[in-house]
């Protein structure tokens, strides 16, 4: 609880003031709430219950919703109550978009935002301290002077939902490039640890669709069943646009969780094809040297040519030794000659079937970018 920090600021047409509460005096934010005609109130890190409850009493918080704050984890929802709203959202980690793309995204990191607005405060709780994806919001308060600050309760939601949903899009860039990263390793260097890679890939795909699928059907419910003296049509105008970013996202997700599995088919052809076409060789020289086996075989055995004219005649031959050799070259260049005609031969080298491999895999995932 050390960490934890409050902090609030007071805005309206006549200024802007920002003030940090400590723990111990949440007794005025009565005060704050009385003297300012528009209050956003963020709670950065873990409070105790008490505390919770004591901010509840202050700006009349139903207590379900409060109960929501304690237990993080939350899906992304949206509930009405009768003088204000509650919406709890998936918020990504600042640390995890500073990564740089050379590191491997081992986790995806997220963290529960409990917001609740009302006519004239929006509070957020956050769930770990440290950074987040706020920062955008307080300089728009701290510079826009004209606009930011003469509007209501319900356009510092939006820009607080908008800067949520924004901060999704450089995380799912940097799983792109890693996409990106391993295919060219599965196309180029035939990477054995590909697999491990693209699962641990595909499972961070997976996590982000959990948080963005309820994140997108949260903002449409507010959107649809929010009361019109809390959100202004003008607002709504602003959430649609955030809904359609969240659909895109969403969109990004199923792109690279069905470019996750096709990357995994990648990795199996390509290795399926290098194994085929060294197999494909051991065969071809196996079959070529089955018939000078053969021969040596034959000329192996210990069969007396003095006991009869039929054993074996040309051993005693002039040319035998000579003779054998040839045989056993013609054999070998005949079958050679046979492969050749019936196109046996055709992209037995590696390097030539691997590339029209990767040109057809690759037009395929290129399809899907």
């Amino acid at each position: 609880m050390t960490d934890t920090r409050i902090s609030v600021i007071a805005f309206g047409a006549d200024g802007l003031k920002e003030e940090t509460v400590p723990l111990d005096g949440l007794n005025r934010l009565s005060e704050l709430v009385e003297a300012a005609s528009m209050i956003w109130l963020n709670v950065d890190g873990p409070l105790p219950r008490d505390s919770v409850f004591q901010i509840g009493t202050v700006f009349k918080l139903h207590p379900l919703a409060l109960e929501d704050v304690l237990h993080v984890r939350q899906r992304a929802k949206f509930e009405d109550y009768d003088k204000h709203n509650f919406l709890a959202l998936p918020m990504p980690l600042v640390q995890v978009e500073r990564r740089s793309t050379e590191e491997e995204l081992q986790s995806v990191l997220t963290e529960q935002l409990s917001l609740f607005f009302g006519r004239n405060f929006v509070i957020t709780f956050q769930e770990f301290p440290g950074g987040d994806c706020l920062a955008p919001v307080r300089e728009k308060l701290r510079h826009d002077a004209r606009h930011s600050r003469n509007q209501k309760a319900d356009h510092l939601v939006y820009l607080i939902v908008d800067a949520v949903i924004d901060a999704y899009f450089p995380l799912l860039e940097a799983l792109g490039e890693r996409l990106e990263s391993v295919e060219e390793d599965i196309l180029y260097r035939h990477d054995q640890k590909a697999p491990g890679r693209i699962y641990v890939l595909k499972r961070n795909v997976i996590k982000l669709r959990r948080c963005i699928w309820p994140l997108r059907e949260a903002i449409h419910t507010l959107l649809r069943d929010v009361q019109p003296e809390l959100v202004s049509a003008e607002t709504k105008v602003y959430l649609r646009d955030c809904y359609d970013h969240a659909i895109r996202l969403l969109d990004l997700v199923e792109m690279d969780r069905e470019l996750c599995s096709d990357l995994m088919d990648l990795h199996l052809s390509s290795s399926s094809n290098r194994m085929n076409e060294v197999m494909k060789v051991l065969a071809i020289i196996t079959t070529l040297f089955i018939p000078p086996t053969f021969i040596a075989g034959i000329y192996g055995m210990n069969f007396n040519p003095d006991r009869s004219p039929w054993n074996m005649p040309e051993l005693n031959w002039l040319y035998g030794y000579p003779m054998a050799l040839f045989v056993m070259t013609s054999l070998m260049g005949g079958l050679l000659f046979w492969m050749h005609w019936k196109g046996w031969l055709k992209g037995i080298s590696s390097a030539g079937s691997e590339r029209s491999l990767k040109r057809s895999l690759k037009r395929k995932i290129g399809s899907l970018k």
